[in-house]
């Protein structure tokens, strides 16, 4: 929240109703809305309604919230748009409060190439093949476990 102090927040604006959004869904901790600079139809960010800046900084409830309203949105999309299938990532860069994207993804479309090129890079020789290793894999774990 410090980061945010004295900016204006339109995911908050939105959420205390201030603000217009065409909303899709909401649970008690959280809402989702359409994007308006959407990658597809149906592209949707699922906000909290409580300003935080990353999700994994929310509660419990608020985190439980976010992905029930997430799935139920996914859900929606899928059955009604039809898509290979919705995409969610969390970001918060250019917006700093808790949203997650949900976006309907067809074979061939702008996230389905840049995934494809993300996963050609885990392939990829250097660095990454060295994290593949079993002991580096082993630290890894090792260093999130503590």
């Amino acid at each position: 929240m410090a980061r945010n102090q004295g900016k204006k927040c339109v995911f908050c604006d939105i959420a205390a109703g201030k603000a217009g959004a065409h909303r899709v869904h909401e649970g008690k901790h959280s809402l989702a809305i359409l994007d308006i600079f959407p990658f597809a139809r149906g592209h949707c960010l699922v906000i909290s309604k409580r300003h935080v800046v990353w999700w994994h900084d929310l509660s419990e409830q608020e985190t439980e919230d976010l992905f029930r309203t997430a799935r139920a949105v996914a859900r929606k999309i899928n059955k009604t748009l039809k898509p290979d299938f919705v995409c969610m990532y969390a970001r918060g860069r250019r917006i700093p409060h808790v949203h997650i994207f949900l976006v309907p993804t067809y074979g061939g479309d702008v996230l389905d190439r840049f995934f494809n090129a993300l996963e050609k890079i885990q392939e990829a020789p250097g660095d990454l093949v060295r994290m593949r290793d079993p002991e580096e894999l082993a630290k890894t774990a090792k260093l999130l476990k503590k």
